[in-house]
């Protein structure tokens, strides 16, 4: 059996040496751009500002290319999967793509978060005349809360097809770098801010002891954004009073994403969290590929093809790994935080707007026998010293409910901690004994005495738990 997959930490296909490809992500830490080197790509995404770049060669006979992908109304789709949609970009195996994600969260501090950042306004702009991005998520267009009906939320940039990509393949992609993107407002030089939200879908809604219940708090959070300090700190809070959209609709609670919040109708409470220091962990809670099931999918809800699993390991150093289903796999991300407990508990993280450096790496189905990767149909995480297994209430909750509202909603009824944890274990138990060749007894055994068992989210409709393992164990 061979052990080696392309994984954190390996060598093969990197370029990461190039003075060129580090001059690029250097100068994207420290500054917005609208675009960054080489040549703009044709058609949507050329007008997007997606360039494009051939990076030196470390082989005779390979290409390798860089692409960077801003975030704007132009470059992202916002709140859904869709295996249908046109791709903004292609790109090869080997390839690097820099991508710029923005929150969802943005208007609920639109000074600090929005203002003087040419990108984020373009997909927030909102006036009684015209909305930049009119779907947000995959319900109706026509819906009562607006296009999309918020049936997912997340400003997804993507998809990014990768060429020569099948179902049965794997898709793997490598985080190589994350930075933070930095408030456009003068007001806030060298800060960025994130947003934490007490929501009505999060696990302490309906278990508050205090008064008054039912309430929803908002509470924004400085990030240093130039990465020298490893903590964040909350400015301060509000409670979410009801907001009337540009359009006119009033939204008691939060159920449409990108309602700009306006600052003269919420009390906030600087006196705040005095003293604590949030340890910053920048990742990306929604990363994954395409379904098959259905032409257009929230994004939300995780599932077999990953999605909104909210991992917070998922950052820099960290590969992924995601079972390919339909052609190009049609990889997308969204849904940046700063930082996030395991559970995720009052329904968000702190979420703040990324850019990542990725490297994309196919594997053939005819490769994976007698690897890790063999029988892969859930998203795989690997860290330098860990692989970690994700189950969820229901490891592939389209084809058991169907991705009708009515299915959507018994779902959620029947999430539960109880189903995510037998999935967890019979993916993990799986693992051993397909991958290296354990018998039940020996990968029970051994699951019991070493793997960690932790709860990955429980606010995300199809509730997640995670199996650690650590890469220690295995012989030498």
């Amino acid at each position: 059996m061979s052990d080696h997959i392309c994984g954190a930490g390996c060598s093969h296909f990197s370029h990461l040496n190039d003075a060129d490809l580090q001059a690029e992500f250097a100068e994207a830490r420290h500054s917005l751009r609208t675009s960054i080197g080489g040549e703009k790509v044709t058609g949507k995404a050329g007008q997007g500002g997606v360039t494009h770049r051939p990076l030196p060669s470390k082989k005779q006979g390979e290409n390798v290319s860089h692409y960077y992908i801003p975030a704007n109304d132009k470059t992202i789709h916002w709140g859904y999967f869709s295996k249908s949609m046109e791709p903004l970009i292609k790109l090869d195996s080997g390839d690097y793509a820099t991508i710029e994600t923005v929150t969802h969260h943005s208007n609920d501090d639109i000074e600090r978060m929005v203002k003087g950042d040419p990108g984020v306004e373009s997909i927030f702009h909102w006036d009684a005349k015209h909305k930049a991005v009119d779907r947000r998520g995959a319900g109706p267009m026509d819906h009562p809360l607006g296009a999309g009906g918020g049936l997912g939320v997340h400003v997804c940039t993507g998809p990014v097809f990768v060429n020569g990509a099948e179902p049965g393949d794997v898709l793997e992609v490598r985080i190589v770098d994350t930075m933070q993107r930095p408030s456009g407002n003068p007001d806030y030089r060298g800060k960025t801010f994130g947003s934490n939200v007490a929501s009505n879908w999060g696990f302490q809604f309906n278990n508050l002891i205090t008064e008054p219940k039912g309430r929803e708090v908002i509470t924004i959070y400085e990030v240093d954004a130039k990465g020298e300090q490893s903590w964040a700190r909350a400015v301060y809070n509000y409670r979410w009073t009801p907001q009337t959209d540009p359009w006119g609709k009033v939204h008691p609670i939060i159920d449409y994403p990108g309602v700009p919040v306006d600052k003269h109708s919420i009390t906030p409470n600087y006196d705040i969290l005095k003293g604590y220091e949030i340890p910053v962990r920048p990742h990306f809670g929604m990363i994954g590929v395409a379904p098959v099931e259905a032409e257009i999918v929230s994004s939300i809800v995780p599932s077999y093809s990953g999605g909104n699993f909210d991992n917070w390991r998922m950052g820099k150093g960290a590969t992924a790994f995601f079972p390919v289903v339909v052609p190009g796999a049609m990889f997308s991300v969204g849904d940046p935080h700063a930082s996030q407990g395991d559970a995720e508990l009052c329904g968000t993280a702190i979420e703040c707007s990324l850019t990542g450096v990725f490297q994309f790496i196919l594997h053939k189905k005819a490769d994976l026998p007698g690897t890790k990767l063999f029988g892969l149909d859930y998203p795989l995480l690997e860290t330098e010293s860990e692989l970690i297994v994700h189950g969820f209430s229901s490891a592939n909750y389209l084809k058991e409910f169907g991705d009708s509202d009515d299915a959507a909603a018994e779902m959620f009824k029947k999430s539960s901690l109880d189903s995510a944890m037998t999935d967890a274990f019979n993916k993990t138990r799986r693992f051993f004994m397909d991958t290296r060749n354990l018998s039940e007894d020996e990968a029970i055994s051994l699951i019991s005495v070493s793997v960690d068992f932790g709860i990955t989210q429980v606010v995300d409709g199809n509730w997640g738990v995670h199996a650690i393992i650590k890469k220690s164990i295995f012989p030498k």
